[in-house]
């Protein structure tokens, strides 16, 4: 297993009104993060906020190319993000104790926090396609270039792992400084990875492996 220290290329945040980052997604413009009771648009290059959508964000935030997802207490609601409208909503697979979210492969990837798993759903029923065990807590999850990656937050200890979606083996781990927690995480589809800051209401960005 590769291990190393994270690299934090930028960090974003606090917000006004943002007590919380709980999830975050990444449009291909903007960086979305969930703050409890919105979902804010982050322009990566200025550090500015320039949207907020009024809709409840708990957990994990995802974008499948058109539409956001966002995990709810025990919900995830599909959402339109030109209008703010809720167009669906189905069950979340934890009941509550969910964390992650990310859209790969036409399926919803739901983490679950203290069930140390990740599950693969049907994004328009809810139904449990597959779990993959993980050996820590889930706070975040993404896909890039075929590779799964998660968040891991226990304590003053956090870290962002590439398992093998197989078998849940950890392949690498990126650590992150103590006390630097990961509640969200997204690639940008290139170099870098955006996690959410829990209660220290901040983004970061860090660097992706090579």
């Amino acid at each position: 297993m590769k291990k190393s220290a994270a690299t934090i290329i930028r960090e974003y945040g606090p917000f006004p009104g943002a007590e919380r980052v709980n999830g975050v997604t990444f449009d291909g413009e903007h960086v979305w993060f969930a703050s409890g009771d919105r979902l804010n648009a982050l322009d990566p290059a200025s550090g500015e906020v320039v949207r907020s959508i009024e809709v409840a964000s708990h957990a994990g935030t995802a974008f499948d190319g058109e539409f956001l997802y966002q995990i709810a207490e025990d919900v995830i609601h599909k959402i339109d993000p030109k209008s703010g409208r809720i167009l669906s909503t189905i069950p979340a697979p934890g009941n509550g104790g969910d964390s992650g979210l990310a859209w790969a492969e036409g399926s919803l990837w739901v983490g679950q926090h203290r069930g140390r798993r990740i599950h693969q759903i049907d994004p328009g029923t809810g139904k449990i396609l597959r779990t993959i065990e993980s050996n820590r807590v889930v706070t975040g999850v993404t896909w890039v270039d075929g590779q799964l990656w998660h968040g891991t937050w226990e304590g003053d200890d956090s870290d962002v792992r590439r398992i093998d979606p197989e078998t849940g083996e950890v392949l690498e781990r990126l650590e992150m400084p103590e006390g630097t927690g990961v509640s969200g995480l997204e690639s940008d589809g290139a170099d870098c990875f955006f996690c959410g800051g829990g209660a220290s209401g901040k983004v970061r960005a860090i660097s992706r492996p090579k």
